[in-house]
């Protein structure tokens, strides 16, 4: 090797070491010094999945048990007008969903479609989770069938549940000639007020069969607080009343506790 061209190995040596040093040095402790967290896509810090699980408020969706569509019905409220509720079960205590994306098809007695409702909701942790929906119109078509699914990925996050601080009691049933109503007492048994409660309302007859829902709202109950709540219906029950499933529902919160 000449003179010259040692030379020029000795400088580009140099000068990789200067950048590898002067440059590379700061960066790699950057890197090297960052705790886990829940953003640097890896699996760390206790994470069940890369950023999932562990400490994370985002939960990994294969530590949890599947959440399912219990039923779903239709009601003909009037000519060409529906309401319809489905059942959502979650089955995990600390694990809700703040966004989930639904659809909802009536079909008639041929199985041709009268009806598509598209909608979002939410998820509460540990327990059955009503979606109530409202004012569905067909025309002058009948419904038949009812059709509810989740439509796209759910984020499941450590959530608190609001809800169960509230409880229903004295649901009384009444009919007159041409209108049906319910009333119960909503309870707030926590020690915080509570806001933006929704109460969905299933009657069935005495053979367990849903005959007719409906949906009613609550500002906000104190705590300790009693409120009577009310549902009505422009007609009569189609069957005689066997028990009434009154569901309240409230957002649920994010775990303070976790990292985001």
């Amino acid at each position: 090797m000449s003179w010259a061209t040692r030379r020029k190995v000795i400088y580009l040596t140099g000068v990789f070491l200067f950048f590898a040093i002067v440059v590379g040095g700061p960066v790699a402790y950057h890197f090297l010094t960052i705790p886990p967290n829940c953003h640097d896509g890896k699996q760390d810090g206790g994470e069940t999945a890369i950023d999932e699980g562990g400490p994370c408020l985002v939960l990994n969706p294969a530590q949890l048990q599947p959440e399912g569509v219990l039923w779903s019905r239709s009601f003909n409220v009037r000519k060409g007008d529906y309401d319809a509720v489905a059942y959502i079960d979650n089955p995990n205590q600390h694990a809700g969903v703040m966004e989930a994306h639904y659809e909802l098809d009536l079909y008639d007695d041929q199985n041709a479609l009268v009806a598509d409702v598209g909608g979002t909701t939410f998820i509460m942790p540990g327990g059955v989770t009503p979606v109530f929906i409202g004012n569905i119109s067909t025309g002058n078509r009948i419904a038949v069938h009812t059709q509810f699914q989740l439509t796209g990925p759910l984020t499941w996050e450590s959530a608190i549940d609001i809800a169960q601080g509230v409880s229903v009691s004295n649901e009384q049933p009444s009919e007159t000639a041409s209108s049906s109503a319910v009333t119960a007492i909503a309870t707030n048994t926590s020690v915080a007020p509570v806001s933006g409660i929704t109460f969905v309302a299933t009657v069935f007859d005495p053979s367990g069969n849903a005959i007719a829902t409906s949906q009613t709202a609550l500002q906000s109950l104190a705590a300790g607080a009693d409120q009577q709540i009310f549902f009505t219906w422009p007609s009569r029950f189609s069957a005689p009343v066997g028990r009434i499933d009154i569901i309240p529902e409230v957002a649920p919160e994010p775990d303070p506790t976790a990292e985001r």
